[in-house]
């Protein structure tokens, strides 16, 4: 089954990382997409730009797009992985070892129900 890891963590903090410790901290999460890209297990990774290059659309009629996320909270979704797992508990162990390597914040674990690759390739 698929699991989508959403990374939660305070924006402003992040942001003010230096170059070389957003590097520091990129190299360690690295490892840990290596070890599942050798498993045949990882699937997209996406590191979201900030809240304030964000839209939100609003579903409501007529349609209501405004600036910025859709909600005020302490931290921010930043980015997500797709991660092929056995059941929930193979994909809160793939989250520790991506807590490990990048401590703070949280990571959100959901199945997915339905993925659509798309056509779209880096």
């Amino acid at each position: 089954m698929l699991y989508a890891i959403l990374c939660y963590h305070d924006e402003d903090l992040v942001g003010s990382w230096s170059k070389e410790h957003d590097a520091e901290v990129m190299k360690k999460l690295a490892v840990v997409q290596e070890k599942l890209t050798k498993q045949g297990r990882l699937g997209p990774v996406a590191r979201l730009l900030p809240t304030t290059a964000a839209t939100t659309l609003r579903k409501e009629d007529p349609p209501l797009v405004l600036d910025g996320p859709f909600a005020e909270t302490k931290e921010q979704l930043l980015g997500f992985y797709i991660v092929d797992c056995k059941n929930l508990d193979e994909a809160l162990d793939v989250a520790k070892d991506l807590g490990a390597a990048n401590p703070g914040g949280a990571y959100e674990i959901r199945p997915v129900g339905v993925l659509n690759p798309g056509s779209v390739t880096t």
